[in-house]
């Protein structure tokens, strides 16, 4: 039988200018989720780790170093001198990627409660190897990721709260994504890159046509109501308009 994926890839073309992902289900059953390279394709499993292997006996390689974490702390009381060295980045390092690209490909199907999920697990990593790293090299090539995986998190924590309807919940939520990737930078000295940075610039956008779009909630009509009829001097009207804005304040 031949190897060739050509059969696979037949008919599916790859577009540079867009994140081309789809679903398919596996030879085993179970739902995988694929995306198009220039030249290839990845397949992913939906849950557990993207390449569906279990490191060190665990569901994920963070897992396994928290866990390593877990017991030098029960061994010796806190976390001091407990570290991981280069190859021990190197393997968390790979398994970011790995979550990376599936995040990615979930946020493009809409699946956002396991964008949450991705990112999270991300993050956590980066928290592991930022404390623990013996190398500063180690620690910094996954901080410089930081801003993004905070800014994919934010957006798919959005998009729920837009499908629910809460924009003022969606705004919220793009708010503290902002305050997040601003303190990051701040906490690395690095305070003059958080007018230009481009996460910060994408959600500060998104926020605005948010505000823009959303549609007006019913006391915020009655505002806009209440203001015209003042500017027309209707004050019986006005005050009809005050005592409504106040019965659903109550």
């Amino acid at each position: 039988m031949s190897k060739d994926i050509a059969v696979i890839l037949n008919g599916w073309d790859y577009n540079p200018d867009e994140v081309t992902v789809r679903r398919i289900l596996g030879l085993d059953g179970r739902v995988k989720i694929q995306m198009r390279l220039d030249l290839g394709i990845l397949q992913m499993e939906v849950d557990g780790r993207p390449d569906g292997q279990h490191p060190h006996d665990c569901d994920s390689v963070l897992e396994f170093y928290n866990e390593q974490l877990r017991q030098h702390r029960d061994a010796n009381g806190d976390a001091q001198d407990f570290t991981l060295n280069a190859d021990e980045c190197s393997e968390l390092k790979q398994e970011a990627m790995q979550y990376y690209y599936r995040y990615l490909s979930l946020f493009h199907l809409g699946d956002y409660w396991n964008v949450i999920r991705d990112t999270d697990h991300n993050l956590q990593l980066l928290d592991l190897v930022r404390e623990y790293a013996v190398e500063e090299s180690d620690r910094m090539s996954l901080e410089q990721f930081r801003p993004y995986v905070i800014m994919m998190n934010t957006r798919a924590r959005a998009c729920l709260a837009l499908e629910d309807r809460t924009f003022d919940r969606a705004l919220e939520i793009i708010d503290t994504g902002i305050e997040s990737i601003e303190d990051f930078l701040r906490s690395i000295d690095r305070s003059e890159l958080i007018e230009g940075c481009r996460e910060i610039v994408f959600l500060q956008e998104w926020s605005e046509r948010i505000r823009n779009n959303r549609p007006l909630s019913r006391e915020e009509k009655l505002r806009r109501e209440l203001r015209v009829a003042v500017e027309a001097e209707n004050y019986e009207r006005a005050a009809q308009l005050r005592d409504e804005i106040r019965t659903l304040a109550m």
